[in-house]
């Protein structure tokens, strides 16, 4: 049934890709001890369309909220995504899913911020299927990653937070120590979000330039 998934879904997935705007993006709340930081990334609507609208499903759904990072490397890639890291010490992390995969749509490259899905070795996985919800963010160029993975969005806010999380001490499965976990995960127009997310300081500039 797992395989039949992008026959049976992609009809509905496209559907929801066509209600929600284009130019949506996501905004992530990460806490780590007390502390919440923002991330926000923009979509490649264009380029991977069936992930894109399955992200976007699954944000909207809350399916993210409660997730946490659980591999991180040091000022390269952190990746999250995987339900099964909702529970603190749980068997199997970093292998779960939301039961189904995604098509490839490998296209764009491996650049510093590119978001990408997930997905098992070659080996194991010759067509390079997705994996449905896990994702990670490379933090710097990664040309060995090419034409492997399918990047579906990029990173517009927050790279610095990201690498500040990769640099996080780690256990033996390279899983941070502390947890750094999504709190909430929205979808939203860009104006919105990028409103939002202006601090006092920032507003007063922005109206003193339209002032003068």
């Amino acid at each position: 049934m797992k395989k039949l998934f992008p026959l049976l879904a992609l009809a509905a997935l496209s559907t929801l890709a066509g209600t929600a705007s284009a130019d949506d993006v996501a905004v992530l709340q990460f806490k780590t001890g007390a502390q919440m930081q923002r991330v926000v990334l923009e979509f490649y609507e264009d380029s991977a369309p069936i992930t894109v609208a399955n992200f976007k499903k699954l944000a909207s759904s809350r399916f993210y909220n409660g997730t946490a990072i659980h591999r991180v490397y040091p000022h390269l890639m952190v990746q999250g995504g995987d339900p099964l890291s909702k529970h603190p010490g749980g068997a199997g992390i970093g292998t779960g899913g939301p039961g189904y995969t995604l098509p490839p749509e490998i296209g764009r490259k491996q650049t510093t911020g590119a978001v990408a899905a997930a997905r098992l070795p070659d080996k194991i996985n010759p067509a390079r299927v997705s994996n449905g919800s896990q994702f990670f963010v490379s933090l710097q160029p990664m040309p060995n990653l090419d034409g492997q993975y399918t990047v579906f969005a990029h990173v517009v806010e927050g790279l610095d937070v990201l690498d500040k999380f990769s640099q996080a001490a780690s256990d033996t499965n390279d899983s941070p120590v502390e947890r750094i976990v999504i709190e909430t995960m929205h979808i939203m127009p860009r104006e919105k979000a990028m409103a939002s997310g202006i601090t006092g300081e920032n507003r007063l500039q922005r109206i003193f330039h339209r002032l003068f």
